[in-house]
């Protein structure tokens, strides 16, 4: 079993005023993504998941399979605290036609190793999907744990590095499962860069930005480290470094860029969120006009 590379943007979810799913721009969302040649789409943390109610993760989820139409895997993160819930979760996202399941381990104890092979077995057995295994803050996974995971769980075969210092934590993660998983970066892949210099094979970024992101993996496989690296420092740091300040403010950030692309019919973030603040909200302002193609194009001719 090979594990998925490249870029593989998580979807946000759009909202109505009424905080009904937008179909409409989801489905716009999709179909701007896919134009720029990812390797897959993902529904997770970035899309809101855990605002919506089951029968929305199921109805998000079809949708998505439904306008993807096969042209790439459609990723669903199914994590949950109790085995019997995550593998319901699995089932459910396997009979609304996902390719993937995304994972982290069970977060409200730390249950050790066993429990966590254990957890993960069962919702392979149920569902015979591919699965990524994702490293996060609240449930990291060592390069040791990492490994013992691969081995008990054949249908793990990618993790998804999100704890800090993500750079390192990659480099370990490669050293030592010796090409058993398909290692990804995360944390919104700032640091793509890097990690790819020491064996990650693609990230999962917010889907605002699948052309910068496309574009820096284009320049990784062509050789020329530098291009990437300026795409990353011009175009990508400056959003990530503003929508991480706080609390979930990088919601509003990446729906906003959203709205200026005329994908998004508005910004609306589910509660509960953290209303910007005047001052962060003129901040958003003007990382808007500095971000906008027309603009800058117009100061250039200017």
């Amino acid at each position: 079993m090979t594990g998925i590379e490249g870029i593989v943007p998580i979807l946000l979810t759009p909202f109505n005023d009424n905080m009904s799913i937008d179909y409409g721009s989801l489905r716009r969302e999709i179909d701007v993504t896919l134009e720029t040649g990812v390797h897959g789409v993902g529904i997770a943390i970035g899309s809101e998941i855990f605002k919506l109610t089951p029968q929305e993760r199921r109805e998000m989820l079809r949708a998505v399979v439904d306008q993807v139409e096969g042209r790439v895997p459609v990723i669903m993160n199914t994590s949950a605290p109790g085995t019997a819930p995550a593998v319901q979760l699995a089932v459910e996202a396997a009979e609304a036609g996902a390719d993937r399941l995304m994972i982290w381990p069970p977060d409200f104890f730390a249950l050790g190793p066993n429990a966590v092979i254990d957890h993960l077995s069962h919702i392979a057995e149920a569902t015979q999907l591919p699965i990524v295994l994702q490293d996060v803050v609240q449930a990291p996974i060592s390069p040791t744990l990492a490994l013992r995971i691969a081995e008990a769980v054949p249908q793990v075969d990618t993790i998804k590095v999100e704890t800090n210092p993500t750079v390192a934590q990659v480099d370990a993660m490669v050293q030592a499962i010796g090409g058993k998983l398909t290692v990804l970066g995360g944390a919104g892949g700032g640091t793509l860069v890097e990690e790819y210099r020491r064996g990650a094979r693609g990230t999962m970024p917010f889907a605002s930005q699948a052309s910068q992101f496309m574009q820096v993996w284009n320049a990784l496989k062509a050789g020329d480290e530098d291009q990437a690296a300026h795409i990353v420092e011009t175009e990508i740091l400056p959003v990530s470094r503003f929508g991480f300040q706080s609390g979930d403010m990088f919601y509003h950030v990446h729906k906003a860029l959203l709205c200026q692309a005329r994908i998004f019919r508005n910004a609306h973030v589910r509660p509960p969120t953290a209303s910007l603040d005047p001052i962060s909200s003129d901040e958003l302002s003007r990382l808007l006009a500095r971000s906008n193609p027309a603009k800058r194009t117009q100061k250039e001719i200017a």
